[in-house]
This record gives C-alpha cells, sequence and structure tokens, in this order.
C-alpha cells in the first residue's frame, strides 16, 4: 500500500540562538549599554535610553519572531523587519555621535576599517569583545558597535529573502494545514480504495472456492448414490443366492 509523509503543520524554524545575527545583535546590546555608560551622561540625555532601547528591540524582535515563525511567517516577517528599523535605528545614534563629537568614521580606505571589519565578522559572542569594552577610546568603541549594526542588517535581510521565499513556496500556517488535511484526505481514500480492491479480490476468490465447493460435493453425493446403488444391488443378489441353495 503505497503511503505518502504526513505534511506538517508547524514550520520548522531555527532556533534563533544559532542565528549568527541574534548573536551580534546581541553582543551589540551589552555593548551599547557599556557605551552609553562610559561615553554619555547618565541622566539628563535621552539619547541613552533610545540607544539601549533600540539596541535591545532589536535582540528581542529576533526572538519573538523567531518563536512565532513556527505558526506564522507572516508575523516571523513582520518582527524581523521591526527589529531591522530598532537596528538602524542604532545605527543612526552611532553615526550622530561619531558626528557630533568630531570623530572619524571608519570607512573603506581607513587604515583600521580591514581589521575591525574582519575582526566583528568571525567573532559573535560576547566575551570577545569584554576585554576591549573598558579601553576602546570612543572612536574605536563607536565604530566597532556601528560596523556590527552594518553586519547585523545585512544578515537580516538576507534570512528575510529566504523567509519570503519560504513564504511564496509553503504558504502561512492556513494553507499547511488545508494541505495536510488534504493530504490525509486523500491519504484515507488511497487506503479505502485499497481496501475495496482487495475485498472485491477476496470475494471473487470466495466465489471460486464456493464453486469447487459445490462442485466435490455434487460428486461425492453422486459417488454415495451409487456406491448405495452397488449395495442394495448386491444385497438383492445374495437373497438371490441363498433362497436358490434353499431349494436345492
Amino acid at each position: 500500500m503505497e503511503t505518502h509523509p504526513p505534511q506538517r503543520v508547524l514550520k520548522q524554524v531555527v532556533n534563533y540562538k544559532n542565528l549568527h545575527f541574534y548573536q551580534k545583535s546581541d553582543v551589540l546590546y551589552q555593548l551599547t549599554c557599556i557605551f552609553c555608560q562610559r561615553f554619555l551622561p547618565l541622566c539628563g540625555d535621552r539619547t541613552v535610553d533610545q540607544m539601549v532601547q533600540a539596541a535591545r528591540s532589536c535582540k528581542q524582535n529576533i526572538v519573538e519572531g523567531s518563536e512565532d515563525g513556527a505558526t506564522s511567517s507572516e508575523t516571523e516577517i513582520k518582527l524581523i523587519n521591526v527589529a531591522r528599523s530598532s537596528n538602524d535605528e542604532l545605527r543612526e545614534d552611532y553615526e550622530d555621535y561619531i558626528k557630533k563629537h568630531n570623530l572619524t568614521l571608519w570607512e573603506p580606505g581607513h587604515k583600521r576599517f580591514k581589521p575591525m571589519q574582519e575582526y566583528t565578522r568571525q567573532h559573535n559572542a560576547l566575551e570577545d569583545y569584554l576585554p576591549y569594552a573598558e579601553k576602546w577610546l570612543s572612536e574605536e568603541f563607536a565604530n566597532i558597535c556601528l560596523t556590527l549594526c552594518y553586519q547585523v542588517d545585512a544578515m537580516m535581510n538576507r534570512y528575510l529573502k529566504r523567509l519570503e521565499k519560504q513564504f511564496v513556496e509553503q504558504g502561512g500556517i492556513k494553507e499547511r494545514m488545508y494541505a495536510a488535511r488534504t493530504g490525509y484526505r486523500k491519504q484515507q481514500d488511497e487506503k479505502m480504495k485499497n481496501f475495496e480492491a482487495e475485498n472485491a479480490s477476496l470475494k471473487a476468490e470466495n466465489a471460486g472456492l464456493k464453486a469447487d465447493a459445490d462442485h466435490w460435493k455434487a460428486k461425492y453425493y453422486d459417488l454415495r448414490a451409487r456406491a448405495l446403488n452397488a449395495y442394495n444391488k448386491q444385497q438383492e443378489e445374495i437373497k438371490r443366492l441363498r433362497s436358490k441353495l434353499e431349494e436345492e
């Protein structure tokens, strides 16, 4: 009997902790907290709250989007886009800080740009940055965080394209539920057809056996009638011979 694998209703999602852009966003949140403590006034400056909240919003929306993605691709895409917006806001704050304090933006061509880019690209754990977090000057710190913002954004963009492609190919939960239900009903229909075909085959076989049984039954009664007839004739012959002997 041919069977088909069951359709998945809940989408299989990646553990957000394994996503590199989540790991980098977590590093970025922790570094932003340290940056604000070191280089921004703790009171009277709304920039501190805005930067910390933007960094946290990016990280948290990645978590929520990934977890909600099992049931809603639409929600996952929406929350990852919210995370992107928060990351863009944080990036803008770091760029404003560099401009406001007349610091140098490390762009391609700057002697420290390539080493900085390579290091941030290859390191996604907070412990890789903490030894330097209390030593960096504000320019170093801001450029490191700004580079992380760009990398997180690029990774989220690629991830969103993959989600959108997946959504187009697999649909949302309603489509998956319909596909699962349709697949189940098709499987049951196939089983029923196979059972009906098997039942018809057994009926035909049973009819054949019954016909054979009737044939042998008829033969049995015919042989029985012949044997009984022969026996009766034999008894009559015995009687006749006895009667003849008595007369002699």
